[in-house]
């Protein structure tokens, strides 16, 4: 999550850095439904088309990630994979680091995929499936990717290491601190193999996947949280995210559906479910840090939108730290 300055509106700024890209003036009506998180992100359209202006501030991100994810993108769109497909700049790059008023950002263009984001629909038997199923393959792909760039993108020990400097700069956070040491301990007595480890999503969630009705196939965005972990990670953040659209009757078909759709795609099976305690405690831990760092700064009048967003996100992150300081 950006830090909450970067997330007002700017539609200067959004107009500024898109026109590194071909673009359809009249459509700049579009940047009313933008949406700000990790990145901004504004829908503009290029010859009728939509397309998708993601950028954020270069201190809010780190470029080797976000070119080792660019790089991903080819690989698995290489692979007939159902992921967001990039649009070149005018210089036919795919990441432009553009230099405005407002300091400097980071920017990618890319298409729409097609479908309906799965937390909007209702989730059939045949859509929990293909879900699982979409995971299954991704990691599939990832066991046999070969990055083109010497830098790789971050893994989980980087993102742990990551967050221990965060919280350096936080007084009273011994609890978090304490819960990074003990997973970076933890995760150190598994077993890492090609079957149970690479490059995952992380961010695999209803929202940010899309089921195409007509060729009933799903298609994936929001590549940036990407990092080397457990394939474990991704499939107990899916898991974690149906579990909120499902009635408590119907959780184990649902859940059952969702894995056999999974492990068709996967191959051979291994045990997943004993590595999901650990994996939910680093999803929190992460969460809890980063929303943290966002919420450092404050400010004397402050909008009643981003007060509004402040009390939910301390909500957010006590409910996060609960478990800190647990055995497993």
């Amino acid at each position: 999550m950006l830090k909450l300055k970067y997330l007002f509106q700017n539609k200067d700024l959004a107009e500024m850095i898109l026109k590194n890209w071909s673009y359809d003036p009249e459509s700049l009506d579009m940047f009313q439904y933008y949406r700000i998180s990790s990145n901004a992100v504004y829908p503009f359209r290029d010859q009728g088309e939509v397309r998708l202006l993601r950028f954020a501030p270069v201190e809010e991100k780190n470029q080797i990630n976000l070119s080792a994810e660019l790089d991903f993108l080819r690989y698995l769109r290489t692979n007939q994979y159902g992921a967001m497909e990039t649009v070149p700049s005018h210089s036919g790059t795919e990441l432009v680091e553009a230099h405005t008023p407002w300091g400097t950002y980071y920017a990618s263009v890319f298409k729409r995929v097609s479908g309906s984001q799965l937390g909007s629909i209702d989730l059939n038997d045949s859509i929990l499936y293909s879900y699982g199923q979409a995971l299954g393959e991704l990691h599939h792909l990832s066991r046999a990717f070969m990055p083109e760039q010497k830098e790789e993108r971050w893994t989980y020990t980087d993102v742990l290491d990551w967050m221990q400097e965060i919280l350096k700069g936080f007084s009273g956070e011994t609890a978090a601190l304490n819960e990074v040491e003990f997973l970076r301990t933890y995760f150190a007595t598994w077993p890492m193999t090609q079957q149970n480890f690479g490059l995952i999503h992380y961010d695999f969630e209803l929202d940010n996947v899309f089921y195409d009705e007509g060729n009933q196939s799903c298609y994936a965005i929001d590549f940036d949280d990407s990092m080397y972990h457990w394939y474990a990670m991704d499939v107990e953040q899916s898991l974690d995210s149906l579990r909120e659209e499902i009635e408590p009757e119907q959780w184990e078909q649902k859940n059952q559906l969702f894995l056999n759709g999974y492990w068709s795609k996967v191959g051979e099976r291994y045990d997943l479910e004993s590595m999901f305690p650990a994996c939910r405690r680093f999803a929190n831990l992460y969460g809890y840090v980063r929303m943290l760092r966002s919420v450092a700064e404050q400010w004397s009048y402050e909008p009643e939108w981003m007060s509004g967003l402040r009390a939910r996100l301390a909500r957010i992150m006590t409910e996060k730290a609960e478990q800190f300081g647990y055995p497993i």
